[in-house]
């Protein structure tokens, strides 16, 4: 089978049907199909890029687009009901979904090692990223338009499952800890890496009685919930199967 860039050309144009849209600059796509173990493995070679820069970019895509289907679909709802409903459709649990939806990880470029090594959490977590990526990729090859159309393709019916305002992780626990006559928890940076376009924060939750969860994200907002979502789930509050909202 002929191949582009190390992707089948046929996986490309089957991937492509299922975006909604042909790529006029193919090596994007791959791009956002790059993960760094693979990446690193060939960049001596072929100066092979991975998708973070791309995730960064599709991170802010896909919060402008479900912002802007959330203030047409809730005409009169206030901040506060759309944050936390904004906050539940970009999650990577959200993301992740999306990505199988597309069997995204059947087109990945990823290295040997850590495709072998990475566990379930791990593996949702790095479609999730090459999901936003992908969105990227969308945005950049063809503006807005592609990358709006796929997202309100993917995105629509989850918007409609959204009519009560969810509760984030944070919310979640604190209202449970004060539910125990518990102190509020408490966030505390433990790290920032990366460049200054693509950050990526550590956070860790602290509630009295018990363990720290430590957790990262692109923001220390995002990370400050990834780690509270992680205190809920392995304090058994929240199921551990992706799915505790």
């Amino acid at each position: 089978m002929p191949a582009r860039d190390g992707v089948a050309v046929q996986s490309l144009d089957t991937l492509q049907d299922r975006l909604g849209y042909t790529f006029q600059n193919q090596g994007l796509l791959v791009e956002a199909l790059t993960h760094a173990s693979f990446a690193t493995n060939q960049r001596q070679q072929e100066g092979a890029p991975d998708y973070e820069r791309l995730e960064f970019l599709g991170d802010r895509v896909l919060g402008l687009v479900v912002a802007d289907i959330l203030v047409r679909r809730f005409p009169k709802e206030k901040e506060g009901g759309l944050a936390p409903r904004l906050n539940a459709l970009v999650r990577k649990d959200a993301l992740a979904l999306v990505a199988q939806e597309i069997d995204l990880e059947s087109f990945m470029r990823i290295g040997q090692g850590d495709n072998k090594q990475v566990n379930d959490r791990s593996r949702k977590a790095i479609i999730a990223d090459a999901c936003e990526a992908v969105i990227g990729a969308l945005f950049l090859d063809g503006g807005l338009a592609p990358a709006q159309k796929f997202i309100q393709r993917y995105w629509g019916d989850r918007v409609s499952e959204l009519d009560e305002i969810p509760r984030d992780a944070k919310t979640t626990l604190q209202e449970w800890a004060q539910a125990r006559g518990l102190a509020p928890p408490i966030y505390e940076l433990v790290d920032r890496s990366g460049p200054d376009h693509a950050p990526q924060f550590v956070m860790k939750a602290v509630l009295s009685g018990f363990p720290e969860a430590h957790a990262k994200g692109s923001s220390k907002r995002s990370a400050e919930q990834a780690a509270a979502e992680a205190m809920l789930r392995q304090s058994g509050i929240w199921p551990t199967d992706g799915d505790g909202q």
